[in-house]
């Protein structure tokens, strides 16, 4: 799968700097398997009628709910990535025209509306998260499920594995930063958390929508 490894768009960084679903790193790919077994069971407790992956990035997790026969769709601000989607679904045999650019702030019920909507490791990315929300409020008919890392434990471990020492540990891009309980605080402004999961390194939260 490729996937973007940093590039730069609208002085942006987009997708993926690094593969951390096909690392071989046997860490990595521990705290990757907590990942998956946490997102996977929140989904197929929920049993969606349909999902919009908002944030898709190189449509990893998009084409992998293809593949299990799901309704998905994936969009990113991003052009490039979005580009790179495509090349993944059409290397699989699998339908392209699932992904979409759009971006977050822009979202329209008529149009990105779905039973449910995942929004993972993209908040931690905007100038204005609560702005993102607002917009997933708009588009999210039943449940969310949101992930941002986990701090400062993020950053921690990024510089136990020598990474991004002189940023203290701060991913490129990663411009907002939450512990578990100040995550919580935000996001039940906006949406009823029904189950909180922390796969290390991350917060994951379940979410029923308010309906305003």
């Amino acid at each position: 799968m490729k996937i973007s490894r940093g590039v730069m768009e609208d002085g942006v960084v987009v997708g993926n700097a690094y593969d951390k679903y096909g690392s071989k790193n046997h860490i990595i790919r521990l705290i990757m398997r907590g990942f998956d077994s946490a997102l996977s069971e929140l989904v197929h407790k929920i049993k969606p009628v349909d999902i919009h992956e908002i944030g898709c990035g190189e449509g990893y997790w998009v084409l992998r709910w293809q593949q299990e026969n799901m309704k998905v769709r994936g969009s990113d601000f991003s052009e490039k990535v979005i580009n790179i989607a495509r090349t993944n679904a059409a290397e699989l045999g699998l339908t392209d025209s699932v992904f979409q650019k759009r971006n977050i702030y822009d979202l329209v019920a008529d149009h990105d509306s779905a039973d449910l909507i995942v929004c993972c490791e993209v908040l931690e990315h905007l100038e204005d998260p609560e702005a993102g929300l607002i917009a997933l409020q708009r588009v999210a008919k039943n449940h969310v499920i949101l992930s941002v890392p986990s701090e400062p434990l993020w950053r921690i471990l990024n510089l136990v594995r020598g990474k991004y020492i002189s940023n203290l540990g701060n991913t490129p891009g990663h411009t907002q930063h939450w512990s578990k309980n100040s995550f919580l605080h935000l996001v039940n402004r906006y949406f009823d958390v029904l189950e909180v999961k922390s796969p290390m390194p991350w917060t994951m939260l379940l979410c029923s929508a308010k309906h305003l």
